[in-house]
């Protein structure tokens, strides 16, 4: 990908100023400010309306950086080593000196960090001299944005600038793990569970539904179009749009599909670009068939199964 210098020099600019900037990463389009200013964190949970309580990954270039802040362990720098830049975000202890934001961690003593793959952003982060509070940029609860035309769609001209990184490759957000003790998985994502046990010759927890809302992701109530879903239907009417996995034989103006042959990596890519399309198109509620319940499908049906909380 050709990268804008100039864009790139704007995003810093308005950074620097405490400002807030839409940045693409691979997974989903984020809402950066600087993790290490209480002002600037601030805008983010103002412009996204998001719960004081529900904190911001950060996101860093490199984990030599992470030092002055998080310390981390063994098992971190395995899936580090393996996986980053990419996908998935960590749940570490926060140094007693470090600089990040109260605002961001909720005043707790952990912290969410992530490496973004996408050019753009690292080439940002090289620019940088503090690292990026980024959730989603998209209003709290709703679906998450995969395009810069996706952001302002959702913000309009009340967010200053989107910075353009095409469409998110991965398209569903970063697998979290609280890799601290003993690892588990805070929420499913972009990268899979069975890659990650491999690497740490170990299996792994999974502890997405918490009673207290630990790290960012866990709200009951995500990724929602604003319509009703219906999940593993069989029969549906013609009023709502159709959902499926794969391209049907038969081609109707509600029927809308993830893949053209059921391929899960694509399917999640497109998912919430064809929410969108759905809700643009004003259908009044969803109809899904079964995904199936493996690799890349796990996350996208726990993204429908929050969306459906409407």
């Amino acid at each position: 990908m050709k990268i804008n210098l100039a864009n790139i020099k704007k995003a810093q600019k308005l950074l620097n100023k405490g400002e807030c900037v839409a940045i693409p990463t691979e997974t989903v389009y984020g809402l950066a400010a600087n993790a290490y200013s209480d002002i600037a964190c601030k805008k983010i949970y103002k412009l996204k309306k998001r719960p004081q309580n529900n904190p911001l990954i950060v996101h860093y270039l490199n984990y030599q950086i992470l030092k002055n802040d998080c310390n981390f362990n063994n098992d971190f720098l395995k899936i580090y080593k393996k996986f980053c830049p990419g996908p998935i975000t960590f749940i570490l202890d926060l140094k007693k000196n470090s600089r990040i934001s109260k605002i961001v961690t909720n005043k707790k003593n952990t912290l969410a960090v992530r490496f973004p793959k996408h050019p753009v952003a690292r080439k940002l982060l090289k620019k940088i001299n503090f690292p990026l509070a980024a959730p989603s940029a998209n209003l709290s609860s709703k679906i998450s944005a995969v395009s810069s035309a996706d952001v302002r769609d959702d913000f309009g001209k009340k967010i200053k600038y989107v910075l353009e990184g095409g469409k998110s490759s991965v398209g569903l957000e970063s697998t979290i793990i609280d890799i601290r003790k003993k690892p588990n998985i805070l929420r499913l994502g972009g990268l899979e569970i069975s890659a990650i046990e491999k690497i740490l010759n170990k299996k792994i927890m999974i502890n997405d539904n918490p009673s207290k809302i630990s790290s960012p992701g866990q709200l009951k109530l995500h990724y929602s179009p604003g319509i009703p879903i219906r999940l593993n239907v069989k029969r549906f009417n013609k009023k709502e749009a159709f959902l499926s996995i794969k391209k049907l034989k038969q081609n109707q103006p509600n029927f809308y599909f993830l893949s053209k042959n059921g391929n899960l990596k694509e399917a999640a890519k497109n998912l919430y670009s064809t929410l969108r399309k759905i809700k643009k198109n004003k259908h009044k509620s969803i109809a899904v068939s079964k995904i199936p319940n493996k690799g890349l499908g796990k996350t996208i049906n726990d993204r429908l199964k929050r969306a459906s909380k409407f």
